[in-house]
């Protein structure tokens, strides 16, 4: 079993810079691939991005390729999500999840779920 609180959402304007947290709880956490979605009102969620469960590997959406950057710190059961140069579009619940096998991709696939946290980007 894993849980995962995400932190550090908000307001920001655009332009700006957020750093979304999420810190797990569970003795495997590092043996999990990490995500972060997004979802917008009225959308369907999304995904932004990944990382493998040494964090040798990450991976994101074309959206956020450049502006977005995820990490994770195994010995302190918490991955990040850095999000610089930061658009209205982005507006959304952010959510980390942790995948258990399977599509990076499919949100359908990730075993566990955090709360999710809002983050406004006003223009």
């Amino acid at each position: 079993q894993v849980q995962l609180v995400e932190s550090g959402g908000g307001l920001v304007q655009a332009g700006g810079s957020l750093r979304l947290s999420c810190a797990a709880s569970g003795r495997t956490f590092s043996r999990y691939t990490m995500g972060w979605f997004r979802q917008a009102p009225g959308e369907e969620r999304e995904f932004v991005a990944a990382i493998s469960w040494n964090g040798g590997s990450t991976y994101y959406a074309d959206s956020v390729k450049g502006r977005f950057t995820i990490s994770r710190d195994n010995a302190k059961k918490s991955v990040y999500l850095q999000m610089n140069s930061l658009k209205p579009e982005d507006t959304a619940v952010y959510y980390c999840a942790a995948n258990g096998a399977g599509s990076l991709y499919n949100p359908n696939v990730y075993d566990y779920w955090g709360q999710g946290i809002q983050v406004t980007v006003s223009s």
